[in-house]
This record gives structure tokens, sequence and C-alpha cells, in this order.
């Protein structure tokens, strides 16, 4: 709702959603510097970096005056004079008179052109420099169009000279005796010509026309012939060209702008031949938006051209609107004088004929009304609601009908969003009697409380938004008494949608309105001390209007039912799963509001709920009861009597038994899938069912359904420490998990269950508790720790990936301190990895034994560091890990954990990684035994990830740029290095006959590096590119021969310089995306004077 809250644009806000307080600016403070910036424009025009960062400097200081640009309206004559003076100023080279525009369409940007172009001198003797001055210009220069947009706004505004425009044509014979074409002709010819451009001046040109062709002689010779044109063009356009597309918005515009500005009876003898014209071009069924939008509104203007302009005398009109009154005691409510019509008596006059083409009209509208693009929507209400206020009463109340017919529930959400549209014009004009407030505000309700689901999410935050600026403009509307009625629905509506809807846009939308309504109606409950906690800024986060202003507004008794039924049947099955968590939450803290309330109606309506088929729905009702009970509980348990805390806990418990067993029945059998820890803590006060309950659970462990086993092993980690004492051993909890934790099965669909089962393998053994010499049924002991790490060490080595990326990566999270999770790439694994890493390291009751080089690791992280440092944050985390490259022992999994941190595609973590890694190998450049270490590891990495995409395409990234910060050059003075000659050799085996670009790409690149060994491998990596240079891929060859053209410009010694300027033309004239046929040609000159072996095909052989 745009037009209520000052945002009109939708999308989901984040938890932190930063809530900015509009800083409102008391005048044009930056107005000496604009006079010098302006007055410095001849010195600096000719060089283009100053003239773009004058104009920069320019837009910086007039942007901060769009919310406010009246501020500009003192200052706004000397901008322009100082402007115009240069363009006026015969000595002004063109870059600087294009340069004056530049900066006068920035000013009328900001102010508005309306407004601005009414200061523009319109003088008679401006008319032929400034028509001179336009026909110069090119229409086919992209650069300089603010030129013409602003000269066209120029010449609109001289048009309005008060004198017939023959008197400025003079002598109409020339020198040369030829006659010449009259300035109204000029014009003419101008207007039709940039109503065909594809810039802005388009725009500007119809402002011409509906200044220029009105005029009473213009209109008078030449306007019949102008709208031929138009609708000539209408007709003859094709929409599926953009040149048609450009034609057709360009007639629609100059129609539009006559038919507004023009003079009723002028245009109301074409007004059925335009209509006609229009009908059959069947605009509404273009694709483009823009064009159906600029056809509602011709449509709307030939609609109000029919009619005759006279205000409805039937219309609703509230009368006194005075905010001090309606703020008033109760008491002074009655002072307020409504002038309301006799409805009975209006004059017959208003009984006139009303043309047949208005029914078209109306037609039109309303199908715009349900348009897919909201712009075409709501140009389609606004014509609704102007059309209508020329009809007599009963015409528009059938026009009434129409829309409220829109509302049904086998129409879409467009439909519903333009029907809102057009309901809130008809109120804000008066045309929506109060009789027919009896059949609108249900409809309200209901679309206040539209989302309808699509897929994976839902739609109908659009309509919300529309249902709210409807409830905003009926405050201004009524009467207080006329929505007396309705105040408590509307009331608890408006605040639902302001502390529930999943949209900051529709919660704001929604405070917005409530505020107008205490502020016009005066009648809504309570409605002050809500809008203090819910304003327009308050409501901007989600947590917090769930969780906190929830519960002060459920302290009014008007809204706390309402609350609570709308999370119940709205809320807690809802798609998305953060919604339904916060609904149960609320239903938490709203519990003590209403606990009766919630004992005898809300939990039986959860409980079929927690066993049906709709997931979402089951998964918020379980949660639901959870969190009701626990809220009973605690309600009980603050009575201050025995018998209130023995009656909630009867309630509950009966109410539960008959749960859990419909629960088991149902739930384990189906695909459910749940998330939370909090689902059956409370649930398992019933004894009598609690063995069935685990044995279910550990069977369902090796089902062959993935989200049951995902299911239980999540339940199984919930349950609290009485329900799993004494059968960890017994009832095989621990052996169960640890079993479901094996990759052992080949369906990689089951990487999920085994998340699930590590997760709830760690929550057991932190809930049963460590003792050494304790019991193996009840504690982790020194009989069971070993199956339980050998569990947690396997799931170290999954790294399972499905379409979502690494989930072998959740189970890491709970692994010891391995310095390749420390490394990685994800912030929170490597933070959760770096925390434990410091923990066992700094650990000293007791201590960790056997860590290998733990007095470099102690210099390395010092215990009094070890808070401050930041794993999150790669800046910081990077430096310190680099430092285990020293140490042999951990140098293998750094670099393995460093290799998808340098070569991923995360910027920041890109950037501090590398510059990490380059500081070390730069430290080490002359230490040829270290760089040799360094060297066969990552030689070792390679050949243990051979085809593991997931570690050598970024591992060949991260030797490219090695091999370009020259991290090898001690390796580079020896001819033929085996780690040269190693590398070719993975890469070469790599990408044996792979399809994949971005492996290949890499490989390309790090070929390109390995150009600098000496020796024969030269050869052998010169005879890899050309065959690269040759590949089935187009893209693959344009890469190649980009990276080959900047190697040979790096490395000049590659080729003899007697070939090398033929070698550098030929990769780069030749089209390498031609057929393969021909880039193989001059592949094979390459190859000649490269003086390698051209590569042959080889033959299939047969049998």
């Amino acid at each position: 709702m745009g037009k209520v809250n000052g945002n009109g644009s939708g999308g989901d806000e984040g938890e932190m959603e930063v809530i900015a307080n509009a800083s409102l600016l008391a005048g044009f403070s930056e107005s000496e510097e604009v006079k010098a910036l302006l007055a410095s424009l001849p010195e600096l025009h000719e060089n283009l970096v100053t003239r773009e960062t004058a104009r920069e400097k320019f837009v910086v200081i007039m942007d901060r005056y769009q919310e406010q640009p009246h501020l500009l309206d003192p200052h706004l004559e000397w901008m322009l004079n100082m402007l115009l003076e240069l363009i006026r100023n015969e000595k002004s080279p063109p870059l600087l008179v294009h340069l004056a525009f530049k900066f006068l369409y920035i000013i009328s940007k900001v102010r508005g052109y309306k407004i601005f172009m009414q200061l523009l001198p319109h003088e008679v003797a401006d008319m032929q420099p400034v028509l001179d001055l336009l026909c110069r210009q090119d229409p086919s220069d992209p650069e300089t169009w603010e030129t013409r947009y602003m000269l066209l706004l120029w010449l609109s505004m001289t048009c309005l000279i008060p004198f017939d425009l023959s008197r400025l044509d003079g002598h109409q014979t020339s020198e040369s005796g030829m006659n010449r074409e009259t300035i109204m002709d000029r014009i003419l010819a101008v207007a039709k010509s940039y109503l065909q451009v594809a810039d802005k001046s388009r725009d500007a040109a119809s402002v011409l026309v509906s200044k220029f062709v009105t005029r009473p002689d213009v209109k008078q010779k030449r306007l019949g012939d102008f709208l031929d044109w138009t609708l000539t063009t209408v007709s003859q356009c094709n929409v599926l060209s953009t040149e048609g597309s450009v034609s057709l918005d360009g007639a629609l515009q100059a129609l539009a702008q006559l038919f507004k500005h023009g003079k009723r009876e002028d245009f109301l003898q074409y007004a059925p031949t335009v209509l006609q014209c229009l009908d059959q071009k069947k605009i509404a069924e273009i694709n483009q938006a823009n064009l159906r939008k600029l056809g509602v509104k011709v449509v709307q203007r030939l609609g109000l051209t029919f009619l005759k302009p006279r205000l409805a005398r039937w219309r609703y009109q509230r009368g006194s609107r005075s905010l001090a009154v309606n703020l008033a005691p109760s008491t002074s409510v009655g002072v307020v004088l409504d002038t309301k019509p006799d409805l009975e008596s209006v004059s017959s006059e208003e009984d006139y004929d009303i043309p047949e083409e208005v029914e078209n009209v109306i037609e039109q509208l309303l199908v715009g009304l349900k348009d897919k693009e909201g712009i075409v929507r709501w140009s389609a209400a606004k014509g609704i609601g102007r059309v209508t206020g020329r009809l007599p009463k009963e015409l528009a109340d059938d026009v009434v009908g129409s829309v409220l017919d829109s509302f049904s529930f086998q129409e879409t959400d467009n439909t519903w969003h333009g029907g809102c549209l057009a309901l809130a014009e008809l109120g804000r004009r008066g045309l929506l009697l109060p009789s027919r407030l009896s059949d609108v505000v249900p409809v309200i309700l209901k679309a206040l409380m539209y989302d309808e689901k699509r897929g994976a999410c839902s739609l109908g935050s659009n309509v919300r938004d529309a249902a709210c600026y409807v409830c905003w403009a009926f405050a201004r509307a009524y009467d207080p008494s006329e929505l007396s009625p309705y105040v408590n629905q509307i009331a608890s509506a408006l605040v639902i949608a302001a502390i529930f809807d999943r949209n900051v846009t529709c919660r704001k939308a929604a405070s917005a309105a409530f505020q107008e309504n205490v502020g016009r109606q005066g009648t809504f409950p309570h409605g002050i001390d809500i809008l203090t906690a819910a304003d327009y800024f308050t409501v901007g986060n989600l947590n917090n209007c769930y969780l906190t202003i929830s519960v002060y507004i459920a302290g009014f008794e008007e809204y706390t039912k309402p609350m609570i039924d709308h999370l119940v049947t709205r809320k807690i099955n809802h798609w998305d799963g953060v919604i339904r968590e916060l609904a149960t939450k609320a239903l938490h803290n709203l519990t003590p509001q209403a606990p009766d309330y919630m004992t005898n109606t809300v939990l039986p309506q959860l409980l079929p709920m927690a066993s049906g088929m709709d997931l979402h729905g089951r998964h918020g009702a379980i949660l639901a009861c959870a969190e009701i009970t626990h809220a009973l509980y605690k309600l009980g348990a603050q009575s201050n009597s025995v018998h209130g805390r023995v009656e909630w806990y009867n309630v509950w418990l009966i109410l539960f038994y008959n749960f859990i067993t419909a629960f088991i029945a149902v739930n384990l059998s189906s695909r459910q899938y749940f998330s939370c820890k909090l689902h059956f803590v409370y649930v398992c006060v019933c004894v009598c069912v609690l063995e069935k309950l685990v044995s279910q659970y550990l069977s369902a462990l090796k089902s062959t359904e993935m989200l049951s086993c995902c299911g239980c092993a999540l339940a199984l980690g919930s349950l609290p420490r009485f329900m799993i004492h004494n059968k960890l051993q017994q009832v095989r909890i621990l052996d169960g998990l640890q079993e479901a934790c094996r990759p052992t099965r080949k369906d990689k669909g089951y990487t999920e269950a085994r998340r699930d089962a590590a997760t709830a393998l760690a929550q057991v053994c932190v809930t049963a508790g460590v003792s050494a010499q304790g019991s193996a049924d009840c504690v982790v002991c020194e009989i069971n720790v070993n199956g339980v790490y050998e569990a947690l060490l396997d799931c170290m080595n999954d790294y399972t990936t499905d379409s979502r990326g690494d989930v072998g990566g959740c189970c890491q999270r709970m692994m010891c301190c391995l310095a390749q999770q420390a490394s990685e790439k994800i912030d929170r694994y490597r933070a959760h990895a770096g925390a434990v890493f410091l923990q066992l390291l700094h650990s000293t009751q007791p201590e960790v034994p056997h860590i290998p080089h733990r007095e470099e690791l102690l210099s390395i992280f010092p215990p009094d560091s070890a808070e401050s440092l930041n794993w999150n944050a790669a800046s910081q985390a990077f430096p310190h890990v680099t430092q285990l490259l020293r140490l042999p022992v951990y140098q293998y999994h750094t670099l393995l954990g460093l290799t998808v941190s340098v070569g991923g595609l995360t910027e920041t973590t890109v950037h501090f990684s590398s510059r990490s890694l380059f500081e070390h190998l730069k430290s080490i450049q002359q230490d040829g035994a270290a760089l040799t270490q360094i060297g066969d590891a990552l030689l070792q990495i390679f050949r243990d990830n051979l085809h593991n995409d997931r570690v050598s395409i970024p591992l060949m990234s991260m030797l490219d740029q090695m091999l370009s910060n020259g991290c090898f050059e001690l390796f580079t003075t020896e001819e033929d290095h085996p780690f040269c000659v190693e590398l070719l050799s993975l890469c070469k085996e790599e990408i044996k006959k792979s399809m994949d670009t971005k492996k290949l790409r890499s490989c390309i690149a790090v070929y390109c590096g390995l150009i600098q060994f000496q020796g024969g491998v030269r050869k052998k990596v010169l005879s890899q590119l050309m065959i690269l240079l040759g590949h089935r891929f187009p893209l693959i060859r344009t890469v190649t021969a980009t990276q080959v053209y900047e190697m040979l410009l790096t490395y000049d010694d590659v080729v003899d310089a007697a070939v090398l300027d033929d070698v550098m033309t030929v990769l780069s004239d030749t089209d390498w995306e031609n057929d393969l046929s021909t880039v193989r040609i001059h592949r094979n000159q390459i190859c000649d004077w490269l003086g390698v072996p051209q590569p042959t095909i080889p033959s299939k052989v047969t049998h």
C-alpha cells in the first residue's frame, strides 16, 4: 500500500531490518556550493573526468531533496538562469550546452517537470530559437537525450503564447523563391518525430502535443489531421517489433494527454472513432505492461469525454473532518456536523442519456482490474473512480456490484488486488454509499487475510497491502457513525495484519491504516495505546511483533481471542516454517491472557490437526500443543494453591495421552519431518507409552523412508534424560544412532538422515552426561565412548553433496579440532571448528594429551587472545590458519581446507584466504625444502581428489593464482622440475573426457601458468593448449585463445620473435566461435609456428 505507508516496494524482510528515521531538511543548505559548481561548468566541461565528476556531485546534492523537493522552490529561478545563460551564449561550445541541459534535467527530475517547466521562459522571442535548436539535434544520439527532453518541455511552454502562430511566420517565400514551412507545421513535425523515439524525449513530446494541439488556432486547422495520423500509427504499428512498440507508446501517450487537457466539446466527436480503433487493436492482449497501462489511460479519458463533467449529487459527503474533534473526549463528539445529501431528493437532472460507448469503457476498465501487472490495475482503478463519479446513482451502483463480483475465490490474486484498489478509489471519492458497507466490509476483511499457496511459497501480499489502503481510505471517507457497526472487526483485522503478517510492507501498511482510523474515526478500542506499541517503525521487526507487541495488545480483551484464533487457523499451518514457529511461541506468550480459552477451545482444535494429512498443519499443531501445554504448566506452577497445579496438570495430561496414541499410530509411518526439539518434551509424561515410543523411534531409523529416519532421529535427540535413563544399552539407543550415522547406504538421498542421526547422537550424549566409571546403560563412559567417537569421526569424512551443496558439512560441526574445518569457506562451520579447536587446545581440566605441536599451536593461538579471535570473520581467521602450514602434521589438511576457500566464489573469503596464503608462501620463497613440502602436499591433494569436483576445480583455481603470483618461481630455474611435470600429468587426467566448462576453463588457466617452467615440459603444455584451442565447445576455444594471447604478452620468450606477431594476430582476429573445421585450420597454423605437433583425431577402431 504505497499510498499509505510511503513504501510501495514489496518483498520479504530480514530479521535484522534497519529502520531508518527520516532526517527532515530545513532548507537548501548547499545553495552556495551549487552556485560555485554551476559557475565552474565553463572551465571543466572539456575534460570527461571533471565533467562527469561535476555531474555526479550535482546528482548527489539534488537526490537529498527527493523527499522534500519543495525546499528547492526559492532557488529554482537562479539555478535556471545560470544554466540558461550558458545555453543562450552563442560562444558556448556544444559540450557545455549539453552539460547545462543535463543539469536542467536533474533539477526537473527532482522537482517534477510539471512544476519546473512553468519557470522556463515563454516569451514570443523564445519560440523560434528553441525550435531551431531542437531541429538541430540528432534524435538518435544516446548521449544528448536530456537536451532534447528539456527543449521539448521548453517548446511546450512557448506554445502557450496567446497569439496566432501565423503572425510569427512573416513572409512565406524564401530568398530562393520556395515556400517556407510554417511554424505550426514545423512544431507538429517535431512532435510527431519525437513521439516515435525510444528515449525519454517521447514523454516530453506527448506534453508538447497536449499544449500545442489544443491551442485554438492549431485545433481548428490541424486537430483532425493529427488524430488521423495518431490512429493510423496505432492501427499499423507492429507491437512484436521494437520500433512498433515505441511508436504505439508515443501515439497512446499523445492520445491520453490530448483527451486529458483538451476541451470536451472539441474532442467528443472524435471519441467513438478513437475507441473503435483501440478495440480493434486489442491493446489489453499485448504482452507489454506499459502499453496496456497507456491503453487503460486512454480508455478512461474517453469515458470522461463521453460523460458530462458534472459532480454526482448523490455521492456521500462526510462533512467535518477535524482530527481535534475525533481525538476529543467522547462527550464532545456530538458537535460534528455532517452534510449528507438526501438521496431520495436527488434532482431528476441526474437522469440524462448515457452514451452506449460508456458501457464498453467500463467493461474495459473492469477487465483492466484483473491485469497481471499492478501499474495497469492501478490505472484501471483510478479510471473506475473517475468515470463512476459522473454516472447516475443506479448505474454507479451497478459498477460497484461488478467490482464486488471480482472478490471470489475462483479469481486470481491479481483480480483481488485490482478490486481492492477500485473500492479504495470509490470510497475515497464518496461513490461507495454507506448502504453498501455491509457488502464491502466482509470482503475487505477477507482480503486482509488473503494468502494463496502456490508451490513452495504463497501469493497475496499485494492484496493484503491494497486492503490496508481501502481501510485507510474509508477512515477519511466516512463519518464514525457509518462505520461504527464494523469498528471491532476492522480494528481486530488491522491489528492482526500489523503484527502477524509475514510481509513487512503489509505490516507497515496495516499500522498506517490503523493510525489513520484512530485519528479520523476516533472509535477504535484502545487506539492510542496500541499505536504507541505498534507504530509504523516498531512493526518492522518480525520477532518483536510476534513475541512482544502481540502480548501487549492481547491485554485488551477486544483483541485477545481474534488474535489467538488467527494464529491457530492461519499461522500455525503456514508454509513458512519460521512463521509456524513464531506463531506457536506467540501462543505460548498469549496463554496467560486466556488460559480457559486455550484449554477448552484451542487445544481440542489442535489435536485433530496434529494427526491430520497436511504436513505444515501437523508440524505447527504439534509445536503449538507443546508451547500451550508448557505455558499452562507454568501458569499452574505459579498458582498459590496446590489445587491449581493439579488442575492444570490433569487437563493437559488427559489431552496429551489421547494425542500421543494417535500420533504414534499416524506419524511414524508417514513422510513427516520434524525439525523442532520441543515436539515431545512436554508429551513424555504419559508413562504408559514411553517404551513403545522409544522402540518405534529406533525401529524407524532403519526405515526406507528417508524423512521418517530424519524425524525419528531428531525425536530421539530431543528426549529428556529420564526417558533415556537405563536405556542407552538396554534399548540400544546409542547403537541405533551410531549405525544410522555411518555412510553405508548406496542411496545418496540418505545424507540428511545421517546428518540428523549425528546431531541426535551428540544431543543424547549431552543429555545422558559423561562419567568414566559409570554404567553404560545410563551415561557415556569408557565402555561406550569409543563407539561414539568412531561414528562422529566417520561423519567427518562424509562430503556427500546434494543439489543444495555440502551436506556432510552439517556433521562436521560436531567434529573435533581438525585444521581442515577451521580453514574452509563456510563461515559458520569454520567458526564452530575453530571454537572446538581452541577449546581442546586450551583445556586444562583436564588437559587433552597427545596434541601434536602443542607449543607451536599455543604460540599461534595464545589463550589470552582466544576470545577475541572471530572465526566468522575471514580477515581474522585465515592469518592464523595459514600459520599451521609451518607444522608438517597440519600441512596437508590445512591446505585441503584452504583449497576450497582460495578457489571458491565468495569474494571476501577468497580475498583474505588467498592473501594469507600468499604471504606465507612469500616468506618461504628462498627455502627450497619448505616450498617442496608445500608442492608435494598440493600434488597429493590433487591425486587424492582426482575427478572430485568439490576439491579439484577450486584446487586448479588456487594453483592458477599461485602460478600467476610467482609462488613457485624458485622451481622455474630447474628444467622439467618434478612439480611441473606431475601437475601437468594430473591436469591432463582430470579433464580427460570432461564436458564441464568450469573445470576446463580452470585447467586452461593452470596450463598458461605452467608455461613459465623451462625444459621439455613447455612444449607439452603448448600441445595441450593447442588441443583445447580446437575443442568442440566454442566457449572453450574462445577462452583458450584469449588466455594464450595474454600468456604470450606476459612470457615473451615462449615464441620465436620472428613469428610472434603472426601468432598474436591469428589469436586475436580469428572468430573462434566459427565452425570447427575452419578454426582448426588456424589452430594448425599456430602449431606450425610454435613448433608443436598438430593435434590429430584418433580413428575409431573397427572390429
